[in-house]
């Protein structure tokens, strides 16, 4: 339908000429009632005119032009029939068809070329009767033929607009059809016209154009044009289909030719193919290399490879990034270390206040490198708190033996690939962790810091933690494989070093590795010491206030660990100093100076009330109440153990999120002291008759562990005997049901948060005499140690 732009044949061989819808408000249709007698007839050889539609004719032939010129002259109707057979030029009246329209002549154009053509307006459909000459041309008795009456119903509305839409979908799928086409449809309100317009211009032959003609049916009509209609939508829809698929084949070729034209061109211009100078280049780069010859013959068999792979293959990019990765690792390639020990030794101290046991590990580890010119790296694994500087010992280590630093962080990591890599294979594939920072380092014998390396997960994906243990065994990280890499590289020149808040996080086997160096927290006294050096003037520098503007003396930094801060790290102090220095900006900025020393009362002003106090730890206001000492991993901690007896039948009842470890601990202290009740001045009855309940506060927060076990024996002991616990006074050891106190770990940290909350005496085994022993008297200077062997002696100790 609309083909060939919507165009139809006229009578002769000229060109084609649109065919023109009358207007629907026309009723001009309906004034035409009557014929004359002899009427002009028109044969048309390739159209067939239905009522109601306008077509521009050229006519040819001089029997036409002459029926034109006298029917234009007089009432300007004329007889418009097809002919059967298209080709006939001088047809008969054998050759015309029976049934036609009767038209009016609109327009009659002379044209330049001396041609004639006119627009005629068909009016009514006429059955012709007798031809009564056909010379000078064929002049015919013909009889209107009415159409029957367009029916009302529902299903001849449907038909309608079935038509219509098929229509449109035609209109639409055809590339060269006039947007005018669309709008004509869309507009067209009149059924009749509606049937007669589309099917004037059906992309059909002759024959069945004329067939929808003869239908005097309405209904048969319409019926008949949208079966015809959904043959043409089909046959459309295929042409469109094998048309784009034929265009967009054709457009690919021209594309992918062109661009491979420009691709030369660039090429060309650059002094040559891009890929083959890259391939040039890694082969000048591996002459350099000093690898082992493996990985010799694997780059040789990959360059080789690679240059026979055209660079739009997916594997070339594969080849290449592996190849690109095996120049990029430093193979024997080592930085020039410097074994000055005096060096090492004050570079350690700039950086670090104390830690004097881990500094001398390191100047040991220094001397015999220095003496012995060669050994494997041993695999240094700090355990400690937060922020007690664990990281950034590592990046001392590094500055005082003059290595390159790397950092791998460990934290969160549950894929063993990030360790072993990926085969290189697979989609994104990457080499692991440590040859990444092998490679980013330039260098095979880096200080790599493993940061939080008993935060690692695991699930389906695998264990990294597993996958460490070939890393970190000195035996065997000279040989370690990586899986994108596929070949052996040596790890031994590698300084590992570990970091760890928890060393039961860690793996057993992977601990088995590694040399544990265990940092505990610092005293009130290194933090001042810490604060002076090193976290007052780099919160001076990162607030834009110039060194040396603003002093802040001892005594009000130890006011500010106390009051501000509980950890046995330095981070929280270093945000605190933070706040002050942002308040002590604010001020410069807006008066222009500040004050030269910050006073006790200035540091109040500006971080408000204190949030900690020891007074509470400092006293024990009632029987039954009791001090100890805990470890956490983030350093030591003070905790209250509270016993308080009601009547009953002697049940116990333990409360403050206890783990099984101190549940235990409360029954066997509660099991001695029903066994040695009359010893301790207790009554027996009592046990029966009373109900306890032991209580460590702030039960939101999970408590275990081996340590409490005296100090639940002293706060039963004191609860029924009324007798109070000493003031001042902490306690930390675990006990047998024979009353033997028996030796606890994490005494350094113990003590330390012992002394932050301003307790005087501590009581422990004897056994942890030497741990005590390692601590600097100076950070302990004013606590008292009472070492007990049985449950007696800490009784006599800590009751008043």
């Amino acid at each position: 339908m609309f083909e060939k732009n919507y165009f139809a044949k006229p009578e002769d061989d000229t060109d084609f000429i649109p065919i023109i819808p009358l207007n629907e408000t026309d009723n001009e249709n309906d004034r035409l009632t009557s014929v004359p007698d002899e009427l002009p007839v028109l044969p048309l050889r390739n159209t067939v005119l239905f009522p109601g539609v306008v077509l521009p004719i050229t006519v040819g032939r001089d029997k036409s032009i002459k029926a034109v010129t006298d029917s234009y002259k007089s009432d300007k109707l004329i007889g418009v029939l097809a002919q059967t057979d298209s080709t006939i030029e001088d047809p008969t009246t054998a050759d015309l068809c029976k049934i036609g329209t009767v038209a009016r002549i609109v327009k009659l154009i002379k044209m330049p070329d001396g041609g004639t053509t006119i627009i005629i307006q068909g009016k009514k459909r006429f059955e012709l009767e007798a031809i009564v000459t056909d010379e000078p041309y064929f002049k015919a008795k013909v009889r209107l033929v009415e159409d029957d009456v367009i029916p009302t119903d529902e299903h001849f509305a449907a038909i309608v607009s079935n038509i219509k839409d098929l229509a449109s979908q035609i209109v639409q799928l055809s590339p060269n059809m006039p947007t005018e086409a669309s709008i004509i449809l869309k507009n067209i309100e009149n059924p009749s016209f509606l049937i007669n317009f589309v099917s004037s211009n059906l992309n059909s032959e002759i024959a069945e154009k004329q067939r929808l003609l003869e239908i005097d049916d309405v209904n048969n009509r319409a019926e008949e044009l949208m079966q015809i209609l959904q043959k043409e939508l089909q046959f459309a829809e295929l042409k469109n289909k094998v048309t784009a698929k034929t265009r967009t084949e054709l457009d690919k070729q021209q594309r992918d030719y062109f661009l491979q034209q420009q691709l030369k061109s660039i090429k060309e211009e650059l002094g040559g193919d891009i890929n083959d100078r890259e391939v040039a280049e890694m082969k000048k780069r591996a002459e350099t290399k000093k690898w082992p010859q493996a990985a010799k013959t694997m780059f040789k068999n990959g360059i080789e490879k690679l240059e026979r792979m055209h660079p739009s293959v997916p594997d070339y990019s594969v080849v290449y990034n592996h190849l690109d990765l095996m120049l990029d690792l430093p193979w024997d390639e080592y930085s020039e270390a410097t074994y000055d020990l005096q060096k090492a030794k004050d570079v350690l101290d700039n950086d670090h206040y104390g830690m004097g046991k881990i500094k001398e590990r390191i100047l040991e580890y220094l001397a015999v490198l220095k003496l012995k010119g060669d050994m494997k790296s041993p695999i240094l694994c700090f355990i400690g708190p937060p922020g007690i500087g664990k990281t950034s010992l590592g990046r001392s280590i590094a500055h005082a033996v003059d290595r390159k630093y790397v950092r791998v962080s460990l934290g969160g990591l549950h894929d063993e690939s990030e360790i072993r890599g990926h085969r290189k294979t697979y989609i994104g594939a990457m080499p692991g962790r440590i040859l990444q920072n092998i490679r980013k380092s330039k260098t095979s014998n880096p200080v790599m810091i493993l940061d939080e390396i008993d935060k690692i997960g695991s699930d389906m994906r695998g264990d990294p933690s597993s996958a460490l243990l070939e890393v970190l065994d000195p035996e065997q990280n000279n040989t370690f494989y990586d899986n994108y890499l596929e070949l052996e590289y040596d790890l031994s020149k590698v300084l590992f070093i570990a970091t760890a808040n928890n060393i039961n996080s860690i793996q057993p086997a992977l601990r088995d590795r590694l040399e544990i160096i265990d940092l505990s927290g610092y005293a009130i006294e290194e933090k001042v010491e810490i604060a002076k050096r090193h976290l007052v003037p780099k919160q001076l520098e990162a607030h834009g206030l110039k060194p040396g503007k603003l002093k802040i003396a001892d005594k009000v930094l130890e006011k500010i660990i106390e009051n501000f801060t509980r950890e046995s790290g330095v981070r929280e102090l270093d945000r605190q100093l933070a706040s002050i220095m942002r308040n002590q900006a604010k001020e410069m900025a807006i008066k222009g100076k500040i004050k030269p020393t910050l006073m006790t009362a200035d540091v109040e002003r500006i971080l408000g009330s204190p949030r900690y106090s020891n007074e509470i730890y400092k006293t024990a206001n009632m029987a039954g109440v009791a001090v100890g000492l805990a470890w956490t991993y983030v350093g030591g901690d003070i905790l209250f153990i509270e016993t308080i007896l009601s009547d009953g039948k002697g049940e116990l009842k333990l409360t403050g999120n206890l783990g099984n470890v101190m549940k235990e601990s409360a029954s066997t202290a509660l099991s001695y002291l029903q066994a040695n009740a009359r010893k301790y001045g207790v009554d027996p009855e009592a046990f029966v008759k009373k109900n306890i309940h032991v209580h460590v506060p702030e039960g939101a927060v999970p408590k275990d562990g081996p340590s409490a076990g005296i100090t639940m024996l002293t706060s039963l002991t004191s609860a029924f005997t009324g007798r109070k616990v000493k003031p001042y006074l902490a306690m930390t050891g675990e006990i047998t049901l024979r009353g033997q106190v028996l030796p606890v770990g994490g005494i350094k940290e113990k003590v330390l948060a012992a002394k932050r909350a301003g307790l005087k005496d501590i009581v422990m085994c004897w056994q942890n005499e030497k741990d005590v022993q390692e601590i600097d008297s100076t950070f302990i200077k004013g606590v008292n140690f009472h070492y007990v062997k049985n449950m007696q002696q800490v009784l006599e100790l800590s009751l008043v």
